[in-house]
Protein backbone atom coordinates (compact mmCIF):
# COMPACT_ATOMS: atom_id res chain seq x y z
CA UNK A 1 0.00 0.00 0.00
CA UNK A 2 1.41 3.65 -0.65
CA UNK A 3 2.46 5.79 2.65
CA UNK A 4 0.04 8.95 2.63
CA UNK A 5 3.81 10.51 2.81
CA UNK A 6 5.16 8.85 -0.01
CA UNK A 7 6.27 11.33 -3.19
CA UNK A 8 3.81 9.61 -5.18
CA UNK A 9 1.19 10.80 -3.42
CA UNK A 10 2.28 14.13 -1.99
CA UNK A 11 2.88 14.62 -5.71
CA UNK A 12 -0.66 15.19 -6.24
CA UNK A 13 -0.82 18.49 -3.68
CA UNK A 14 0.60 21.63 -5.59
CA UNK A 15 1.19 23.83 -2.52
CA UNK A 16 3.97 23.05 -0.60
CA UNK A 17 3.19 24.91 2.24
CA UNK A 18 -0.04 21.83 2.22
CA UNK A 19 2.93 19.47 1.42
CA UNK A 20 5.33 20.60 4.47
CA UNK A 21 2.45 20.72 7.19
CA UNK A 22 1.43 17.18 5.99
CA UNK A 23 4.56 16.13 6.49
CA UNK A 24 5.51 17.18 9.84
CA UNK A 25 1.90 16.48 10.99
CA UNK A 26 2.11 12.39 9.56
CA UNK A 27 6.15 12.72 11.00
CA UNK A 28 4.77 13.81 14.40
CA UNK A 29 1.95 11.69 14.54
CA UNK A 30 4.59 8.62 13.61
CA UNK A 31 6.84 9.97 16.69
CA UNK A 32 4.46 8.65 19.09
CA UNK A 33 4.01 4.85 17.84
CA UNK A 34 7.65 4.17 17.51
CA UNK A 35 10.50 4.04 20.14
CA UNK A 36 11.77 7.65 18.95
CA UNK A 37 8.35 8.82 21.31
CA UNK A 38 10.15 10.38 24.17
CA UNK A 39 11.73 12.59 21.58
CA UNK A 40 8.67 13.89 20.05
CA UNK A 41 7.03 14.48 23.84
CA UNK A 42 10.00 16.56 25.04
CA UNK A 43 11.01 17.89 21.20
CA UNK A 44 11.40 21.91 22.12
CA UNK A 45 12.04 21.69 25.56
CA UNK A 46 15.14 18.56 25.84
CA UNK A 47 17.81 17.16 24.02
CA UNK A 48 19.93 14.55 24.56
CA UNK A 49 22.70 14.62 27.18
CA UNK A 50 26.52 15.18 25.58
CA UNK A 51 29.43 14.36 27.55
CA UNK A 52 30.40 17.48 29.40
CA UNK A 53 26.69 18.48 30.46
CA UNK A 54 26.35 18.92 33.76
CA UNK A 55 24.53 15.43 35.41
CA UNK A 56 22.40 18.25 37.22
CA UNK A 57 20.61 19.33 34.25
CA UNK A 58 19.51 15.32 33.68
CA UNK A 59 15.39 15.30 33.59
CA UNK A 60 15.09 11.81 35.20
CA UNK A 61 11.51 11.35 34.44
CA UNK A 62 12.08 11.50 30.56
CA UNK A 63 15.00 8.82 31.79
CA UNK A 64 12.27 6.58 33.68
CA UNK A 65 10.34 7.21 29.96
CA UNK A 66 12.74 6.55 27.20
CA UNK A 67 15.86 5.40 29.25
CA UNK A 68 17.97 7.98 27.42
CA UNK A 69 19.87 10.50 29.23
CA UNK A 70 18.30 14.14 28.28
CA UNK A 71 18.68 17.79 29.39
CA UNK A 72 16.51 20.44 29.43
CA UNK A 73 17.22 23.07 26.89
CA UNK A 74 17.65 26.74 28.13
CA UNK A 75 16.13 28.95 25.68
CA UNK A 76 19.33 30.67 24.19
CA UNK A 77 20.12 26.81 22.99
CA UNK A 78 16.81 26.47 21.53
CA UNK A 79 17.35 29.97 19.20
CA UNK A 80 19.78 28.27 16.57
CA UNK A 81 19.68 29.63 13.14
CA UNK A 82 19.06 26.99 10.65
CA UNK A 83 20.25 27.18 7.07
CA UNK A 84 18.75 25.40 4.35
CA UNK A 85 21.51 25.01 1.77
CA UNK A 86 19.70 23.84 -1.83
CA UNK A 87 21.56 22.62 -4.67
CA UNK A 88 20.29 24.60 -8.23
CA UNK A 89 22.53 22.60 -10.87
CA UNK A 90 20.49 20.97 -13.93
CA UNK A 91 21.62 17.18 -12.20
CA UNK A 92 18.84 17.83 -9.33
CA UNK A 93 15.99 18.31 -12.41
CA UNK A 94 16.40 13.74 -13.22
CA UNK A 95 13.83 12.29 -12.96
CA UNK A 96 13.02 8.91 -13.86
CA UNK A 97 9.66 7.76 -14.04
CA UNK A 98 7.18 9.22 -12.92
CA UNK A 99 8.60 10.14 -9.49
CA UNK A 100 9.46 13.28 -8.17
CA UNK A 101 12.93 14.96 -9.39
CA UNK A 102 15.73 15.21 -7.11
CA UNK A 103 15.28 18.99 -6.67
CA UNK A 104 11.53 18.89 -5.77
CA UNK A 105 11.79 16.08 -3.39
CA UNK A 106 14.70 17.92 -1.56
CA UNK A 107 12.70 21.27 -1.78
CA UNK A 108 9.52 19.22 -0.01
CA UNK A 109 11.72 17.61 2.70
CA UNK A 110 13.35 21.27 3.48
CA UNK A 111 9.62 22.75 3.45
CA UNK A 112 8.89 20.23 6.13
CA UNK A 113 12.17 20.75 8.08
CA UNK A 114 11.58 24.66 7.69
CA UNK A 115 8.01 23.79 8.94
CA UNK A 116 9.10 21.79 12.18
CA UNK A 117 11.73 24.31 12.87
CA UNK A 118 9.42 26.93 13.31
CA UNK A 119 7.03 25.49 15.33
CA UNK A 120 9.97 25.50 17.68
CA UNK A 121 10.46 29.52 16.71
CA UNK A 122 14.06 28.56 15.47
CA UNK A 123 15.35 31.14 13.07
CA UNK A 124 15.40 29.58 9.31
CA UNK A 125 17.19 31.03 6.38
CA UNK A 126 17.50 29.76 2.55
CA UNK A 127 21.12 29.68 0.63
CA UNK A 128 20.82 28.49 -2.92
CA UNK A 129 24.10 27.64 -5.06
CA UNK A 130 24.69 26.19 -8.45
CA UNK A 131 28.45 27.38 -9.67
CA UNK A 132 28.19 30.37 -7.10
CA UNK A 133 25.91 31.07 -4.15
CA UNK A 134 22.50 32.50 -5.48
CA UNK A 135 19.39 33.17 -3.42
CA UNK A 136 20.14 34.52 0.62
CA UNK A 137 17.08 34.70 2.98
CA UNK A 138 18.23 35.54 6.01
CA UNK A 139 17.20 33.45 9.22
CA UNK A 140 14.77 34.84 10.89
CA UNK A 141 11.99 33.38 12.99
CA UNK A 142 9.34 36.34 12.99
CA UNK A 143 5.63 35.71 11.57
CA UNK A 144 5.36 35.16 8.12
CA UNK A 145 9.33 34.20 7.43
CA UNK A 146 8.11 30.97 6.74
CA UNK A 147 5.69 31.71 3.73
CA UNK A 148 8.53 33.73 2.50
CA UNK A 149 10.98 30.38 2.49
CA UNK A 150 8.17 28.05 1.25
CA UNK A 151 7.58 30.69 -1.63
CA UNK A 152 11.27 31.26 -2.87
CA UNK A 153 11.90 27.26 -2.71
CA UNK A 154 8.30 26.95 -4.73
CA UNK A 155 9.96 29.39 -7.31
CA UNK A 156 12.93 27.96 -8.16
CA UNK A 157 14.41 26.07 -10.48
CA UNK A 158 17.32 23.73 -11.34
CA UNK A 159 19.69 24.36 -14.01
CA UNK A 160 23.36 25.06 -14.86
CA UNK A 161 26.28 23.50 -12.99
CA UNK A 162 27.83 22.95 -9.70
CA UNK A 163 30.65 24.42 -7.87
CA UNK A 164 29.58 22.83 -4.67
CA UNK A 165 33.15 22.74 -2.45
CA UNK A 166 33.63 26.31 -3.69
CA UNK A 167 30.44 26.92 -2.30
CA UNK A 168 30.77 25.72 0.93
CA UNK A 169 33.90 27.54 1.63
CA UNK A 170 31.87 30.58 0.29
CA UNK A 171 29.39 29.75 2.97
CA UNK A 172 31.83 29.10 6.18
CA UNK A 173 32.95 32.04 5.81
CA UNK A 174 29.90 34.09 5.19
CA UNK A 175 28.14 32.55 8.32
CA UNK A 176 29.47 34.56 11.11
CA UNK A 177 27.27 32.59 14.14
CA UNK A 178 26.69 28.97 15.22
CA UNK A 179 24.21 27.70 12.77
CA UNK A 180 22.72 24.68 11.41
CA UNK A 181 23.23 23.54 7.93
CA UNK A 182 21.42 21.72 6.26
CA UNK A 183 22.64 20.72 3.09
CA UNK A 184 20.21 19.06 0.46
CA UNK A 185 22.69 17.73 -3.24
CA UNK A 186 23.11 15.19 -5.40
CA UNK A 187 27.08 16.03 -4.49
CA UNK A 188 27.91 14.73 -7.86
CA UNK A 189 31.73 15.35 -7.95
CA UNK A 190 35.11 14.82 -6.11
CA UNK A 191 33.73 13.66 -2.68
CA UNK A 192 37.42 14.40 -1.65
CA UNK A 193 36.65 18.09 -2.22
CA UNK A 194 33.49 18.30 -1.19
CA UNK A 195 34.23 16.95 2.38
CA UNK A 196 37.39 18.82 2.94
CA UNK A 197 34.82 21.93 2.16
CA UNK A 198 32.45 20.18 4.42
CA UNK A 199 35.43 20.35 6.88
CA UNK A 200 35.79 23.97 6.34
CA UNK A 201 32.01 24.22 8.08
CA UNK A 202 32.67 22.34 10.97
CA UNK A 203 35.75 23.72 11.74
CA UNK A 204 33.93 26.97 11.67
CA UNK A 205 31.90 26.07 14.62
CA UNK A 206 28.49 24.63 12.56
CA UNK A 207 26.56 21.83 12.82
CA UNK A 208 25.91 20.31 9.15
CA UNK A 209 23.19 17.68 8.39
CA UNK A 210 24.17 16.40 4.35
CA UNK A 211 21.13 15.49 2.82
CA UNK A 212 22.47 13.00 -0.14
CA UNK A 213 19.24 12.86 -2.63
CA UNK A 214 19.58 10.50 -5.60
CA UNK A 215 16.56 9.46 -7.95
CA UNK A 216 15.37 5.66 -7.46
CA UNK A 217 16.59 5.03 -10.00
CA UNK A 218 20.27 6.21 -9.29
CA UNK A 219 20.24 3.87 -6.87
CA UNK A 220 19.14 0.93 -8.29
CA UNK A 221 19.53 1.26 -12.07
CA UNK A 222 16.25 -0.57 -13.37
CA UNK A 223 18.00 -0.51 -16.87
CA UNK A 224 18.30 -3.42 -19.58
CA UNK A 225 20.22 -3.96 -23.08
CA UNK A 226 21.81 -1.03 -24.42
CA UNK A 227 20.89 2.82 -22.84
CA UNK A 228 22.21 6.09 -24.01
CA UNK A 229 22.50 8.17 -20.67
CA UNK A 230 23.34 12.05 -21.08
CA UNK A 231 25.02 14.14 -18.44
CA UNK A 232 22.32 16.29 -17.25
CA UNK A 233 25.04 19.45 -16.79
CA UNK A 234 27.66 18.50 -19.86
CA UNK A 235 25.23 17.17 -22.23
CA UNK A 236 27.40 14.70 -22.95
CA UNK A 237 26.26 11.33 -24.41
CA UNK A 238 27.38 7.87 -23.85
CA UNK A 239 25.72 4.18 -24.90
CA UNK A 240 26.29 1.00 -22.40
CA UNK A 241 25.60 -2.20 -22.35
CA UNK A 242 23.00 -1.84 -18.85
CA UNK A 243 22.66 -5.52 -18.16
CA UNK A 244 26.38 -5.68 -18.33
CA UNK A 245 27.58 -2.83 -16.47
CA UNK A 246 24.82 -3.44 -13.56
CA UNK A 247 26.57 -5.04 -10.80
CA UNK A 248 29.72 -2.56 -11.60
CA UNK A 249 27.79 0.55 -11.11
CA UNK A 250 25.79 -0.55 -7.76
CA UNK A 251 29.29 -1.11 -6.56
CA UNK A 252 30.58 2.02 -7.78
CA UNK A 253 27.26 3.94 -6.01
CA UNK A 254 27.23 2.17 -2.66
CA UNK A 255 31.07 2.84 -2.94
CA UNK A 256 29.94 6.68 -3.23
CA UNK A 257 27.59 6.59 -0.80
CA UNK A 258 29.93 5.06 1.59
CA UNK A 259 32.99 7.53 0.89
CA UNK A 260 30.48 10.19 1.92
CA UNK A 261 29.43 7.70 5.02
CA UNK A 262 32.83 7.53 6.75
CA UNK A 263 34.16 10.97 5.67
CA UNK A 264 31.36 12.59 7.14
CA UNK A 265 31.54 10.71 10.73
CA UNK A 266 35.00 11.45 10.95
CA UNK A 267 34.14 15.22 10.70
CA UNK A 268 30.78 14.70 12.99
CA UNK A 269 28.19 15.89 10.30
CA UNK A 270 25.08 13.61 10.21
CA UNK A 271 25.12 12.13 6.46
CA UNK A 272 21.35 11.32 5.92
CA UNK A 273 21.22 9.16 2.33
CA UNK A 274 18.25 9.30 0.79
CA UNK A 275 16.28 8.38 -2.75
CA UNK A 276 12.96 10.02 -4.30
CA UNK A 277 11.32 7.12 -3.25
CA UNK A 278 11.32 6.96 0.30
CA UNK A 279 8.75 8.30 2.03
CA UNK A 280 8.91 11.83 3.67
CA UNK A 281 8.42 10.32 7.51
CA UNK A 282 10.88 7.90 7.08
CA UNK A 283 13.28 10.15 5.90
CA UNK A 284 12.85 12.38 8.71
CA UNK A 285 12.99 9.31 11.59
CA UNK A 286 16.20 7.91 9.82
CA UNK A 287 17.60 11.57 10.17
CA UNK A 288 16.89 11.48 14.02
CA UNK A 289 17.70 8.39 14.32
CA UNK A 290 21.38 8.95 13.01
CA UNK A 291 21.14 12.04 15.30
CA UNK A 292 20.37 10.47 18.39
CA UNK A 293 22.76 7.34 17.55
CA UNK A 294 25.85 10.12 17.46
CA UNK A 295 25.21 11.49 20.89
Amino acid sequence: MTSTLSPETLQQIKRLDLRARMVVRGFLQGLHNSPLQGFSVQFSDHRLYNRGDDPKLIDWLVYAKTDKHYIKRFEAETNLNGFLLMDLSKSMGFRQGTSMTKFEYSTCLAAALTYLMSLQKDPVGLLTFDDKLRAILPARSRRGHLGDVLAALSGMTPEGTTELPRCLVQVAAMLKQHSLVMLFSDLLGDPEETLAALARLRHGGHDVIVFHVLDDAEVRFPYEGPVEFEDPESGELVTVDATGFRAEYLDQIAAFRETYSQGCSALRIDYVPLDTSMPFDRALTEYLQQRQARF
